[in-house]
């Protein structure tokens, strides 16, 4: 008998979720059948958002299921294999997480190769759906211009901190929002950001407004509620914002309401819009060569908060809501 260890929801958070609502249970793993893979995890990815996955809400992406295995990117290797299209050994990426042992079908994962010189976690984080999600936000949604001003939240996380990087690659003057001094340091001194706003220590828009006088072009939107508010105040003409999360609403119980200043996108010919990254797939083989490029010339660095062990999956989950993590966080299996 093969045994797994996996984390099952097993109750909706009414706000803001906690470890009562998870549990990890063991569950066998069934024989193969023919065209299937066994494979073991080795990294495990959590992101913001799933939270909107605890929800029983039609969606996107399907809720999870109450008292069932748990989904989301993961990282691991083939162990036993009925497929002639894989083998033992063989690396995959997969949406199968929140599990030690995974069954997958011969065309649900994609095979990939380690990278020498970048750690093979990289596939989760930089290389991977967030990766992803910031390239094609920033220059195929913010139609990114060589020379403009962008800001964007929530930038050191595993997305906000690709955007500013892609951004200062193209010739950019990028302003980050971030919680704490030591993001702040890390956000200026070693990715290169030209202003870096602490958000707690002031309101938003008057910290924007004193940085941006000259206006922003592009707004990369994962926080919401007062930075979108703030960033509409601060764009320039034709400006573009791009709403990829709203982190600061994903535990509110209480009806949020929309930016007080919505009159201005008139006036000033704004473009908001949401996308959702599994709709630029087909960029996958652009951005890995771009995004890999530019790693091995150290033009982007990918920090990541490593959680290690199944048992903290939840933890390293719900983290994120707190400003735990810097980069992409990931639990390790190895």
């Amino acid at each position: 008998m093969t045994i797994s260890r996996d984390w099952h929801l097993v109750s909706r958070p009414d706000s803001e979720p906690s470890l009562h609502n998870f549990a990890l249970v063991t569950s066998k793993v069934p024989e193969l059948k023919k065209g299937q893979v066994l494979v073991k995890n080795l990294y495990l990815s959590v992101d913001p958002y799933m939270r909107g996955r605890m929800n029983d809400t039609k969606s996107y992406i399907p809720a999870f299921a109450l008292n069932e295995t748990m989904t989301g990117g993961a990282l691991g290797q083939v162990i036993d294999s009925q497929s002639s299209l894989w083998k033992e050994g063989d690396l995959v990426e997969h949406f199968y997480g929140w599990r030690e042992l995974a069954v997958l079908q011969e065309n649900e994962g994609r095979k990939i190769q380690e990278i020498p010189g970048l750690p093979l976690s990289t596939w989760l984080g930089a290389l991977g759906m967030p990766g992803l999600t910031a390239y094609a936000g920033l220059l195929e949604v913010g139609r990114l211009k060589a020379g403009e001003r962008v800001f964007v939240s929530g930038a050191a996380g595993a997305v906000g901190s690709l955007v500013g990087q892609i951004a200062k690659i193209k010739g950019c003057f990028v302003v980050g929002s971030c919680g704490s001094d030591d993001k702040v340091r890390y956000l200026k001194e070693e990715l290169g950001f030209d202003q870096v706003l602490n958000y707690r220590k002031a309101p938003i828009a008057e910290q924007l407004n004193a940085i941006a006088g000259e206006g922003i072009d592009v707004y990369f939107d994962n926080v919401g509620g007062d930075h979108l508010e703030a960033a509409i105040d601060v764009m320039r003409k034709n400006g573009r914002l791009v709403l990829c999360g709203a982190i600061s609403q994903y535990n509110t119980k209480a009806k949020v309401a929309g930016p007080a200043n919505l009159m201005k996108v008139i006036g000033l010919g704004l473009t908001l819009q949401g996308f959702i990254v599994s709709e630029y797939a087909k960029l996958g083989p652009q951005f890995v060569g771009d995004m890999s490029g530019w790693m091995k010339e150290a033009r982007v660095r990918s920090r990541e908060t490593l959680y290690n062990g199944i048992e903290q999956a939840p933890e390293a989950f719900l983290g994120l809501f707190k400003g735990d993590n810097s980069g992409k966080a990931i639990v390790t299996l190895v």
